[in-house]
């Protein structure tokens, strides 16, 4: 008689590539985290100001915005792993350099700036295949929970990998960080070389960049709900960095007693952050995008908060709140792409997602000193309050938001390609009938 075969650890919905995509994502997590904190001291150790810091970190973020779309494109057209290494490989390359760099002792500002163009560039292809191939590793019901576990271990890692970047950084200097961010991502690519791709039908490879970019976009401007939210969140995203990177540290300086109560505050927001994907494994919303941007409202206490100001365990709890709320928006988004949008163009809409979300980003932190100078540091913190609220329930009058609901068989044809023009929904069934 043969052996009994012996049950398998993992839960049935996490596969192989979910696995190894979770595995790499928490590797990479904790080694950016902390390189993030080591390139900013890098520069000050280096002689540079507070200026120097804000050029080097938006030569990353240029050429992020500059080709998300094209690399959303291209990770439609090619295996999305591949282009997943090749950016990790790019970017362990460019971490790699820096921390020669500083640990030589002579850092130019210039070649500081480059390497993170260069690490930059590579995000910008890596993220929508990533995001891509994240949603087409899971099917059916346990999809939801599958998408909020990925979250929680990413969220986790990059708490713990800034606490223990931010350590080595004080105890052996930043060289020494960002290299092991290098490692990290040598050692993610490694685990995201063996994902396997067998099951994603061969991409058609007619037309184009040109003709692909446009064919994700008729695909993203076709869905009334995926336009509206990508447009709310390219302003949401722009005022809450501009209110957590500008006007939160001089309140803390003023009103809080400094840097420590701040701390405190966004560390309460990590958490809050894992909180909410841990809430998400148990919670399956019926109406995911109704759920999820309710979910939203809550974004708008921590500039409210600012804007009083809260004393500083008030301001903690308002962050966890927030940090809870986000990620139960973030939980549903990850299902509604996942369960609407065909295989073929996920990384191209991604794309356009995280265009969305990053493009006005430095436009706002760089806008933040002269709207305070202008209208008062209260008066634009209450400014950017008001616009999550009004955003938010704009896009809740988009009756695709509203009444999109969870199919119980989610995922379960991930692969799955839609009949008619890119962008064509299925028709929506009366209220009654959902």
């Amino acid at each position: 008689m043969s052996s009994p075969t012996p049950p398998s650890r993992r839960p049935a919905w996490a596969g192989r590539n979910y696995t190894l995509l979770t595995a790499a994502a928490v590797i990479t997590g904790i080694g950016h985290s902390g390189a993030m904190i080591a390139a900013a001291f890098a520069v000050l150790q280096s002689g540079g100001d507070g200026t120097d810091v804000g050029l080097v970190a938006a030569a990353r973020t240029v050429p992020l915005v500059a080709f998300l779309l094209v690399g959303g494109a291209v990770a439609d057209r090619l295996p999305r792993h591949r282009v997943m290494v090749t950016a990790n490989a790019a970017t362990c390359v460019s971490q790699g350099a820096f921390a020669v760099l500083v640990l030589s002792g002579d850092p130019q500002l210039w070649q500081m700036a480059l390497l993170s163009a260069l690490g930059g560039t590579g995000q910008a292809f890596f993220a929508p295949a990533a995001e891509g191939m994240v949603l087409s590793s899971v099917s059916g019901e346990q999809a939801g929970r599958a998408f909020a576990f990925f979250r929680m271990g990413m969220n986790g890692s990059n708490i713990g990998g800034a606490a223990l970047g931010g350590a080595l950084v004080a105890t052996v200097g930043p060289g020494w960080v960002l290299a092991i961010d290098a490692v990290a991502f040598a050692l993610a690519g490694g685990l995201r070389a063996f994902l396997d791709v067998s099951h994603i039908p061969e991409r058609q490879q007619g037309g184009g960049l040109l003709h692909d970019l446009r064919d994700g976009w008729r695909e993203v401007i076709g869905r009334p709900w995926l336009w509206s939210i990508v447009g709310q969140f390219a302003v949401i995203n722009a005022v809450i960095a501009a209110a957590e990177a500008v006007y939160g540290p001089l309140v803390a300086r003023d009103h809080l007693g400094g840097a420590g109560p701040w701390g405190l505050a966004l560390a309460a927001f990590g958490a809050g952050t894992v909180c909410g994907a841990l809430l998400m494994t148990r919670w399956k919303p019926d109406r995911i995008l109704l759920a999820g941007t309710l979910g939203v409202f809550p974004l708008a206490l921590p500039s409210a908060a600012l804007a009083v100001p809260l004393p500083a365990p008030a301001l903690t709890g308002v962050m966890l709140v927030a940090g809870v709320a986000v990620e139960v928006f973030a939980v549903t988004w990850m299902m509604a792409l996942h369960q609407e949008i065909p295989e073929d163009k996920l990384s191209r809409v991604s794309s356009y997602d995280w265009f969305g979300s990053v493009a006005m980003v430095p436009v706002a932190t760089a806008l933040a000193g002269p709207a305070a100078d202008a209208f008062g540091r209260t008066a634009a913190l209450w400014g950017c309050s008001v616009l999550v609220v009004l955003l938010t329930a704009a896009v809740l009058t988009v009756p695709d938001v509203r009444n999109l609901r969870r199919r119980p068989d989610t995922g379960s044809e991930p692969a799955r390609a839609k009949d008619g023009p890119a962008g064509a929904t299925e028709p929506c069934a009366a209220p009654a009938d959902r």
